[in-house]
């Protein structure tokens, strides 16, 4: 499994981040974790309000910074 966070380096985006990478750990080790902060690439998503967060690439959420046990509901809606 592949989950993306994508924005540019808002506090939102890098608190999306912290929880992202801790929900990985708690749901599976292997789950590989990046960010994207290019503008072009995160259009390229569709996505017009960052933080957002693609899995499996697919968006999930946009505009928003989830909680860990939000993350880990969509990690498992998602497998």
């Amino acid at each position: 499994m592949e989950i993306k966070v994508l924005g540019t380096g808002c506090q939102k985006c890098l608190n999306l981040e912290k929880a992202v990478r801790s929900a990985a750990e708690a749901v599976d080790a292997s789950i590989i974790v990046s960010k994207v902060t290019l503008i072009d690439e995160i259009m390229d998503y569709g996505v017009m309000m960052t933080p957002a967060l693609v899995i499996n690439e697919k968006v999930v959420s946009s505009g928003k910074a989830l909680s860990k046990e939000q993350i880990i509901k969509l990690i498992n809606e998602n497998k």
